[in-house]
């Protein structure tokens, strides 16, 4: 990724009417993915060691305490038991972020320390973004004044549907000004916006209007990431670079939840933007409950047998 954030570019929206999505095609492409490659044994551990590096460790709960928060900051700074580590010959693993809301964010800063790990908050009236605009963009100052690093917005999925592509782009970019050095994650809510045609529509309003990444889902949709969804972002997104130059994140959220999952995401990810999007700084996982499953497949390759839950480190 290009040293300084995606500046966005001037909406251009006359080829909306034009662009079309082959949705068979789409699925019968994404369909492929988990069985075109057979990833084993060591090669295997290693892309499930990527896969934590890249995982946006998160509790978005009502009854978040900062007791809480620490907790599961310290597991984002050993997400896999140091021994398990060293016999796999590595050090120094972390997740990629800690995702939290925007009264969080203080607690995230204080217990991750000099981790290097970022603190990730979601705004803007998350997970609905049914707020007034000023209210959203007000939550993200906010949140970037508590010293959050990343911030994960929700676009109105209205805009989308309506087909006010010069509202979303003009929201979009209000809320990338008040991010100010934050990097800024759009969060297009897939589930909601009903046709593959508006998630490739949203997804370049979204990077033109300057987001370092875009998001499938908050998690809270009915459905949330599919290989069918990601894939037409992730074209969305080479199809950006390609023009720009410039390198935006990809980040699918809710429904991952196995190592399966994890490893058909990441070949997703290579087949079509190339490894150098395989890492922390342009593919990040918003999926918690699927560190489990990759500590249990990790320490099944160390040891030969899957660990007792209590063996596993907990958050």
């Amino acid at each position: 990724m290009a040293e300084h954030r995606n500046p966005g570019t001037e909406l251009t929206a006359d080829w909306f009417a034009d662009l079309r999505i082959n949705t068979p095609a789409v699925e019968r492409r994404a369909a492929t993915l988990p069985v075109r490659r057979s990833i084993k044994k060591e090669f295997q551990a290693a892309w499930l060691l990527k896969a934590i590096s890249c995982i946006d460790l998160t509790t978005l709960a009502g009854d978040d305490t900062e007791d809480r928060v620490a907790r599961l900051c310290a597991k984002a700074r050993q997400p896999i038991a140091p021994e398990m580590l060293a016999a796999m010959g590595v050090e120094g693993l972390t997740t990629g972020a800690v995702c939290v809301y925007p009264t969080m964010v203080a607690a995230a800063k204080r217990a991750l320390g000099n981790s290097g790990v970022p603190v990730a908050s979601v705004a803007t009236g998350f997970p609905a973004g049914l707020m007034p605009l000023d209210l959203r963009l007000a939550e993200i100052r906010y949140a970037v004044d508590q010293g959050a690093d990343e911030i994960d917005i929700v676009i109105t999925r209205a805009h989308v549907l309506q087909g006010d592509w010069t509202a979303l782009y003009d929201e979009i970019r209000a809320m990338r000004e008040a991010c100010g050095a934050a990097k800024m994650k759009a969060i297009l809510a897939t589930g909601d916006l009903k046709s593959l045609e508006n998630v490739a529509r949203a997804s370049h309003v979204a990077m033109q209007a300057g987001s370092d990444w875009i998001k499938t889902s908050t998690g809270k949709e009915g459905v949330n990431a599919t290989l069918p969804v990601s894939l037409v972002m992730c074209r969305a997104i080479r199809d950006y670079h390609a023009q720009t130059g410039y390198k935006v994140g990809f980040k699918p959220a809710g429904g991952l939840k196995t190592s399966k999952d994890a490893l058909a995401w990441q070949v997703l990810m290579v087949e079509e933007l190339g490894r150098d999007w395989v890492r922390p700084d342009l593919f990040r996982i918003g999926a918690s409950s699927l560190l489990g499953d990759l500590e249990r497949q990790i320490s099944h390759y160390v040891t030969g047998r899957y660990a007792a839950a209590h063996r596993l480190t907990m958050a």
